[in-house]
This record gives structure tokens, sequence and C-alpha cells, in this order.
């Protein structure tokens, strides 16, 4: 597996697999809006195969993990994809990266806690908010759970 930043020989698939994943090519997290046609990021290529993604955003001294799709999970590829936005952030003298996910998503929130990543804030509530923007947020989510709440975890460097 490679991993390599998205650039624009791979952009257009990356946005089509963000759509898919993500009901649009925009997405909402603490009520600001990333539109991934403008998104920094990473893909993990098997063979011409995309098998993951991770897009990001630095600013100041934060770095906010803004998606994370594994096509095949338990492999690995997500963790490999954190820890090198985890560098590149290091590398751009970020203190800390973060990111949102949302209460219904019970396999993210182990996913992060088991790799290092502390749960700090429940933002009650921000997911009706986020709605307002981006419309296409489902009511429900995994295992039929309501999708309400936003939940943030960071990872101090």
């Amino acid at each position: 597996m490679k991993i390599k930043l998205i650039d624009e020989s791979l952009r257009k698939d990356a946005i089509e697999i963000i759509k898919e994943s993500w009901g649009s090519d925009i997405l909402v997290s603490r009520g600001k809006v990333h539109h991934m046609e403008l998104a920094t990021g990473l893909a993990a290529i098997e063979g011409n195969q995309i098998v993951g993604l991770i897009t990001y955003d630095v600013h100041k001294e934060e770095c906010e993990i803004v998606s994370l799709d594994s096509f095949d999970e338990n492999k690995g590829i997500g963790s490999r994809l954190i820890e090198e936005v985890f560098m590149i952030a290091r590398q751009n003298g970020c203190k800390r990266v973060w990111l949102i996910t949302t209460n219904d998503n019970t396999r993210a929130i182990r996913f992060y806690q088991k790799r290092g990543y502390n749960m700090i804030a429940l933002h009650v509530g921000a997911v009706d908010e986020a709605r307002k923007i981006k419309p296409q947020i489902p009511a429900t989510g995994y295992d039929d759970i309501p999708i309400r709440h936003e939940i943030e975890f960071e990872r101090c460097i």
C-alpha cells in the first residue's frame, strides 16, 4: 500500500468517493464548512485503486482530521492514514490533532480511543445545526441511532 497526496491526478476520484460516502462534496464540523474540492488529503492506494482517504486542515497550531474512509477495513489503512496526518501536523508545528465524529458512530469512537485520541467535548445538538448547512445529513445513522451530537476527540503532539 502506498500513501499519496491527493493531487490533481487523484482529486476527481477522491471527490466522487467522498460524495458517495458522505452524501455531498461538503462536510460540516463545529459549524465550519469544508469544501472537498479544496481539501488537503492523502489517499491509500493498492494497485491502481484507492482503498482509503483522509482529508485534513492545518490551521495555526491545530490540525483537524475532516474525513477518514477505509474501504477494506481491519487492514490498518485508517490507522496508517491518521498516523501520516499526525506526522504532517507535527512537521507543521501543530500542538494537537483533533476531529469530530457523531454520537451514532460507535466504531469511530472505539477506533480513535484505541489510537490515543481523547474524547474532550460533547457538542449537544450540533448536528441539528449542521443540517441547516448540509441537509443531506441523515436523521439516523449506525444501528438506527438518531444522529444529534458531535463528539470532539484530540491527540496532543
